[in-house]
């Protein structure tokens, strides 16, 4: 494994070495904060970002290495219509592994094919996003102990929503794992993952409009917001932005031992006044993702 741009190119073997690794990064960190000493991350955003950015970034510091990088393509000289490829030749000289966002959908693939370091996909459009499904499965394994036998609803945007689209992926591996997807008729699953994933792997699964009938058999809620950058147009956007607002009474009818995900960044799809309830777990899953990207960073510089 050199390079990470989808998550289904991980084997089920592969994510559960990663998050033995992970898992022994939280319970020993002096053990590792010299691992990646004299490595550098270049951190290529070609598109906004808070914590997937600054996560790459703190799990490089914390492996003992040093990072370079752009947050924004108007930093680069992509402003002045350089090419993906020209891009990647170039860091590729400066630095020992590249993590990279892009809005177009199958840039870092086009990049892996011409870098001389590993590149790790960290969001294509709405496309993939491997880092953040590796971050929801080490959360979901810490919370549940496994993935098997779990109802994982997942709520929002569908349609668009890349986290989504790779948790299905990765999760429709497991054993009698079943979804429940909640969205608005216009922001539903695309068929193409219905037809490649659901219905080919024979999963059960049921779409609904309707978060609180749902609610009492869900092990998982994953909560995504209604993304405005994905949008053609403003009328869209305004209209099915607030389809879905999760509150305490919401849950009044969920599963004492319910996990609520959400890969944030939150706008108001899940009220404030969730965050004390102790099914809240977003927030760890956001310290989690640190941690995996550390995992990630030493597998594939194939750092022992």
């Amino acid at each position: 494994m050199k390079h990470l741009i989808d998550i289904m190119e991980m084997s089920v073997e592969e994510i559960g070495q990663l998050i033995e690794t992970a898992n022994d990064i939280i319970a020993n960190p002096a053990k590792y904060a010299q691992k990646c000493k004299g490595k550098k991350l270049a951190t290529l955003f070609f598109e906004p970002s808070t914590r997937t950015r600054l996560s790459f970034e703190a799990a490089m510091y914390e492996l003992g290495g040093n990072v370079l990088g752009f947050s924004e393509a108007q930093s680069s000289s992509a402003a002045k219509g350089e090419s993906v490829s020209d891009t990647i030749r170039t860091v590729g000289a400066y630095a020992d592994i590249i993590a990279m966002r892009h809005p177009k959908e199958g840039a870092p693939m086009v990049a892996s094919r011409k870098s001389i370091v590993p590149i790790i996909n960290a969001g294509d459009g709405g496309h993939n996003h491997p880092t953040q499904t590796l971050t929801d499965l080490l959360t979901i394994s810490r919370e549940k102990g496994g993935f098997n036998d779990l109802t994982i609803g997942l709520c929002g945007d569908l349609k668009f929503g890349r986290t989504v689209h790779s948790l299905i992926s990765a999760m429709s591996r497991y054993e009698k794992v079943r979804f429940v997807l909640i969205s608005p008729d216009e922001l539903k699953i695309p068929e193409y993952l219905k037809h490649e994933v659901l219905d080919k792997k024979d999963l059960e699964y049921m779409e609904t409009a309707d978060l609180e009938a749902a609610m009492p058999q869900l092990d998982i809620l994953y909560m995504t917001r209604v993304q405005k950058e994905r949008f053609f147009n403003e009328q869209d956007y305004m209209r099915l932005k607030d389809s879905y607002i999760l509150t305490p009474d919401k849950l009044r009818n969920a599963k004492q031992d319910l996990s609520i995900l959400h890969p944030l960044p939150r706008v108001n799809e899940i009220s404030i006044a969730v965050d004390d309830d102790p099914r809240a777990t977003y927030f760890e899953q956001v310290r989690n993702g640190k941690f995996i990207r550390m995992a990630l960073i030493l597998k594939l510089l194939e750092v022992k």
